[in-house]
């Protein structure tokens, strides 16, 4: 199965001019949200989702037995989980899967994925649990976009795949929220996604044009720690 990473580790780096930069993705604390055209309110997340991604680390880190079957919808869907630490919710690690994975072994597969294994972060440690908050997002509407400019900035995510300049072809995405939360325009959010996917030549107009773009919408739930501490406070009472 196929991975993929959401972001990059610095935080929020507004660009005024078309060049490099590097992002995250991130998300509010113990909130669900949607970002669909239509205004139709999908229900596929729950805080549930977030509480039994905490238990997953929890057990992993801590060598407990793992969680029992979770009571949310086992659906398939593709899927991001996010890691982030600290009020200023620094990105810890982002992985997720284009392929529809049933959601409880797709939490339970990128939970762990996400927190110890994304390339671009050391591990997440136990004592660093306190202050995580977990993000998952789940992908929707996937559509053919006509041009790299046929998408809409706070409502689609978007995964382009192009040929480098070595002639290797190549992918990257970021989540729908990326490039408003980054005060991007389309071509700022281009750009820096084809330095993500490893593209190291000069960017230009003729550039843009020759990558396929795909568009998609997310819905998201986000949960804190402190979230998941007051949810087991209820559960056990």
């Amino acid at each position: 199965m196929s991975s993929s990473s959401c972001g990059t580790n610095t935080k929020k780096q507004k660009l005024h001019h078309h060049h490099q930069a590097s992002l995250d993705v991130n998300g509010g604390s113990g909130s669900a949200s949607t970002a669909l055209l239509d205004g139709a309110v999908q229900k596929i997340t729950t805080p549930a989702m977030g509480y039994f991604c905490f238990d997953i680390l929890y057990s992993y880190l801590n060598s407990l037995e793992p969680p029992k079957k979770p009571d949310f919808t086992n659906d398939p869907f593709p899927l991001f989980v996010t890691w982030e630490t600290g009020v200023d919710k620094k990105l810890r690690g982002c992985i997720g899967t284009f392929n529809s994975i049933a959601l409880h072994s797709g939490l339970r597969e990128y939970a762990i994925t996400s927190a110890l294994r994304d390339s671009r972060f050391k591990p997440i440690s136990n004592d660093e649990l306190n202050r995580l908050h977990v993000t998952i997002s789940i992908l929707l509407h996937f559509e053919e976009g006509k041009d790299y400019n046929d998408w809409e900035i706070g409502v689609h995510g978007i995964r382009i795949e192009f040929q480098n300049e070595r002639g290797m072809r190549r992918t990257a995405t970021y989540l729908p929220e990326v490039a408003e939360e980054q005060g991007w325009d389309k071509i700022q959010t281009i750009d820096s996604l084809l330095r993500k996917g490893g593209y190291r030549g000069h960017v230009t107009p003729e550039t843009r044009r020759s990558l396929k773009l795909t568009r998609y919408q997310s819905e998201t739930v986000s949960v804190s720690f402190q979230d998941y501490m007051n949810h087991m406070q209820t559960v056990r009472c």
